[in-house]
């Protein structure tokens, strides 16, 4: 069965459950001060698995379910079926892990700031699946390795900024962690796609 569904269908449950829950909430939420205070460091993963409302948890998972369903497959092409699944779910819940790393080294000493959501890890596999198709993929009506660059520029951008509750710097890091985690496993992916933007029929793609 799909990794990709596996992960969208624990997400969803436990998300549901979260709500109906709120000790849990407190529990798995991200709390860096917690993190930092009570060593409770299964909250990098944990908070992964929550989300604040219906709309958070359809985004993440819909773009988990599109973007999944691109790499998945070519991690089990690549690495064989046992080691591609192992990989693929590394990439998706190291992402989670990482991506709260900047919430952590800025908010520890904060007993009131929270954060939560699979956006690090869904991430991770977005910008993994530009990798492997940055021009035959569109995202937004542009080709994903255009929509790679406006998407790392508007996070690094708001996060400076601080004027919202999303978290920029999680998507920034999840998304750095994905191209890295996929090029080192498969370097020959990064002259694949230059070669694959340099082909780039610039006005097909734009539709003249």
């Amino acid at each position: 069965m799909s990794l990709t569904y596996i992960f969208i269908g624990i997400t969803v449950v436990l998300s549901l459950y979260a709500w109906n829950n709120q000790s849990i909430t407190g529990k798995w939420i991200m709390n860096p001060y917690s993190v930092h205070k009570y060593q409770e460091y299964y909250r990098f993963l944990t908070s992964g698995f929550l989300h604040a409302d219906y709309g958070h948890l359809f985004f993440n998972m819909y773009s988990l379910y599109l973007f999944g369903n691109i790499v998945e497959p070519r991690f089990m092409y690549y690495f064989g079926e046992t080691r591609g699944g192992i990989l693929y779910a590394a990439l998706y819940l190291v992402g989670v892990v990482v991506a709260n790393i900047p919430d952590f080294l800025k908010h520890q000493n904060n007993t009131y700031y929270n954060a939560l959501g699979a956006s690090g890890g869904v991430s991770s596999v977005i910008f993994s699946a530009i990798l492997f198709e940055p021009v035959g993929l569109s995202i937004f009506f542009m080709p994903a390795f255009v929509y790679a660059i406006v998407y790392s520029y508007y996070s690094y951008y708001m996060s400076k900024k601080n004027i919202d509750n999303i978290g920029h710097s999680a998507h920034l890091f999840g998304a750095a962690f994905g191209v890295a985690f996929t090029l080192i496993l498969k370097p020959d992916l990064f002259l694949s796609c230059i070669a694959q933007i340099k082909d780039m029929n610039w006005i097909h793609q734009f539709g003249f």
